[in-house]
């Protein structure tokens, strides 16, 4: 008979942010990118911001395309403005998310605004299967108020961004990869368990405390550190220290598992699409109807 323990998903790999600029000079800090493609599949990039100065981020990211993947912001304190090509603006707050699908194309903007106290989030980029690369660009915007937040009687607390957890769904809906996104909150000492789909690529990352990712590891990860797991397996189980509540992202999606042809904020699967894709920004047909 196969032990339970068996079916718990193992750590392939852990690694530590590191800290960059990007967009008109926002400090931040990259969690993955380009190195990590076929380890994260069908992920990209996840970079995770946070100050209270705002010489540090008030630059923003201006005007810029994406065409071929999807862009996710979740915001834990602070302002984003966004503005695109196609109508869409708004601000997101602390505690909203915003998924982003570009497909055959969009330009737009985020322009973080000064605020009192810190402004923070992360933003990850997924990567869109060849068949919808070029399928009509569309935004989900949801507020704080509707991601549901499931407290446990253990204290454990968890936000259902997208996918879901036991009955509780996500309110971003009908995506490709079939992502489950969670903010997991763990009491110091508590330990919280959790099934994933066999086969989804699955990562955490520690913004908060630290813990222990799988239970045949007696090594702890603390803030600004990604955990990567193994694809076999159904269930994770995570503990947190016993000094401080620890707190992370759980995000988890099916592999697409085609090539990647990927250039600053476009990604498609053939350089040849590349070209095309950037010749059409130069040119003003990047835009189509």
């Amino acid at each position: 008979m196969t032990s339970l323990m068996s079916n718990i998903r193992t750590i392939h790999r852990t690694q530590p942010s590191f800290p960059t600029m990007d967009g008109a000079g926002v400090k931040l800090k990259r969690v993955f990118s380009h190195q990590e493609t076929s380890l994260l599949d069908p992920f990209l990039l996840l970079d995770a911001f946070g100050s209270e100065n705002p010489d540090d981020y008030i630059a923003g990211f201006p005007w810029h395309p994406h065409r071929g993947i999807e862009t996710v912001t979740y915001m834990l304190e602070g302002l984003v403005k966004h503005e695109d090509s196609i109508g869409n603006s708004g601000i997101l707050n602390g505690g909203d998310i915003q998924w982003m699908t570009a497909g055959r194309g969009i330009i737009h903007q985020e322009m973080p605004q000064v605020s009192e106290g810190k402004l923070a989030g992360f933003q990850l980029w997924v990567n869109l299967p060849k068949s919808h690369k070029l399928i009509d660009p569309r935004y989900q915007d949801i507020q704080a108020a509707k991601v549901p937040e499931i407290q446990l009687d253990d204290g454990i607390k968890i936000r259902v961004l997208a996918g879901d957890y036991n009955d509780t769904k996500g309110p971003v809906k009908d995506i490709i990869a079939e992502p489950q996104y969670l903010d997991v909150e763990i009491p110091s000492g508590q330990t919280f368990k959790h099934t994933l789909k066999d086969g989804h690529t699955a990562f955490a990352y520690v913004f908060k405390g630290k813990g222990k990712f799988a239970p045949d590891s007696d090594k702890y990860f603390d803030m600004d550190n990604l955990v990567i797991y193994n694809r076999n397996g159904d269930r994770i189980q995570v503990t947190a220290s016993d000094d401080d509540k620890l707190r992370f992202l759980l995000i988890s999606g099916k592999p697409i598992n085609e090539p990647i042809a990927w250039a600053g904020p476009i990604v498609m699967n053939t350089e040849e699409e590349l070209r095309i894709a950037f010749e059409e920004y130069r040119n003003g047909t990047f835009l189509k109807k």
